[in-house]
Order: structure tokens, then sequence, then C-alpha cells
């Protein structure tokens, strides 16, 4: 299990997530949502041990283990793996960045699979970030995951910018990991892919940074849906006066 407690995270001085607390299980998914610019992606960032994005309080436990001060590939090797929001920039050839990640993982017996659920053997002589559509950039972005064969897998917006067919081939994949009993914290805006996947446990609002409402992810995404986040940022803005 992954738990994330009472977490603060600053970017160049400035406080972006204050007292975030979510818990992620094996075999689950959980689901992360919030408007633009409230601190999703670093909240994210953060739990990996990026760069940059500095804890100021709280901490990171992975099945019992603190590693808020661990640095990013360790995280990995415990068995923590993102999918970024954004394809990174990088001059490489996806089918070399798949050899170089399967042999350090030990997984090059996934690579045609994962590759052929996710559609991309005919990418694999593109460079990473370069020329692909937004669809397939987040398909090769979940195949990087699969190849770390991670046990809690972070997925940053995978259903934005992406036509309705990848949402179904990404979901596919997605429950695929729920079934090898990987769980999931996945990051959406819209919810779009909610409906294609199973195993759903809890969702989490974010608004300014703060975690300020959760409850089971169909309920969460009604109200979404039906009030939008100003909702709940309302609510906050309320408990914040009677607390005052």
């Amino acid at each position: 299990m992954l738990e994330v407690k009472e977490l603060a995270v600053a970017v160049e001085n400035h406080i972006i997530v204050r007292r975030a607390s979510i818990k992620v299980v094996e075999g689950e998914v959980n689901v992360l949502m919030g408007p633009n610019a409230s601190g999703k992606s670093t909240l994210l960032k953060a739990v990996m041990g990026i760069p940059g994005y500095r804890i100021v309080s709280g901490k990171i436990v992975f099945n019992g283990e603190d590693i808020t001060k661990d640095p990013p590939w360790i995280r990995a090797r415990k068995g923590i793996g993102l999918a970024f929001q954004s394809l990174p920039r990088i001059h490489v050839e996806i089918g070399y960045l798949a050899k170089a990640i399967s042999e350090k993982r030990s997984t090059t017996d996934l690579i045609d699979y994962a590759s052929e659920k996710l559609y991309l053997k005919h990418l694999f002589k593109r460079k990473l970030g370069e020329g692909l559509s937004g669809g397939e950039g987040k398909r090769v972005e979940l195949f990087t995951v699969l190849l770390q064969k991670p046990r809690i897998a972070l997925l940053d917006e995978p259903d934005s910018g992406v036509d309705v067919e990848s949402i179904r081939i990404i979901a596919d994949v997605i429950n695929d990991l729920v079934k090898e009993n990987v769980g999931v914290l996945l990051v959406t805006h819209q919810g779009y892919i909610l409906r294609y996947l199973k195993s759903l446990n809890k969702a989490y609002v974010m608004v300014s940074g703060e975690i300020v409402y959760e409850g089971g992810v169909e309920e969460v995404y009604n109200k979404v849906l039906s009030h939008g986040y100003r909702y709940f940022k309302k609510s906050m803005e309320a408990e914040r006066r009677g607390r005052n």
C-alpha cells in the first residue's frame, strides 16, 4: 500500500500542495480529480521524488516503509511508476527506450504484449515526444510504466487530449494492471475514462492544493458533473470560515 500523509509540497519556494492525504491499495483504482492548476501533477511528482518538488512536511509510506527522502530511482526499484501528463522530449527512439527499460527491470518478455495492447509497434523507430499525436504520446507513457512492472502506478491524466479509441485502449490496459494486483492512482480532469474502468475504489478532489473531499468514485464524479469544481471550492471556503 502507498500512503501519503499530510503532505505539503513546494516548487521554487511556493507551496503548491497543502496537507494532502491519500491511500492507494494494490488491486484497486483510486482517482484524483480537480480543476486545472490545483496541484494534482505536483503531488504525483512529489510522490515519485522528481527533483524540484520539495516536500515541506508530511511523509510518504510504501508497504510500511517511510520513503519520503528516497531518490526517484529507489522508489522506482521498490515498485512505484509514474506516467507523466506531458511526454518528455528526449531524443531517443521509442524501441531503444523500451529495450533499455525492460533490460534493467528484467521485463523483456513484456515488450511484445505491451506494445501490441497499446498499438505501438509501428512507432518503435520514432523519437520520444517528436511528432506523436496526443493518443500516441499517452500510450507511450503508459507503455514505459508497464515495462517497469510497478506495484503502484501513478497515471497523470492519461485521458486528456486523446480520442475515444485511445481512451478505450488505455482503460483496457489499466484494467489489466489491476488484474495483476497493481494499485493505481489516476489523475483525471474530466473523468471520461472512468466509465471504462473496473475495480474503482475511492475518489479524491483537490482544490487549491488541498484534498477537500473524498468518497466513492461514482458519487464524486456525479457531483463534479452536476456542480463543477466550484461546489467543492465553496465547501472548502465555508469550512475555513467555520474554523475561524
